[in-house]
């Protein structure tokens, strides 16, 4: 399984993130947005 070096920026999750949680957008917005969010780099303990 080939790693994708390529990792979504905290500004970018971030507005990510607000428009997962923002009523206005639609379904699609936020079904991208939510596709961003998975390509985010998690922090680890």
């Amino acid at each position: 399984m080939a790693k994708n070096s390529k990792q979504t920026s905290k500004n970018v999750a971030s507005k990510a993130s607000k428009i997962l949680r923002d009523g206005r957008y639609s379904q699609t917005s936020k079904s991208v947005a939510a596709s961003c969010l998975a390509q985010t780099k998690t922090k680890k303990k």
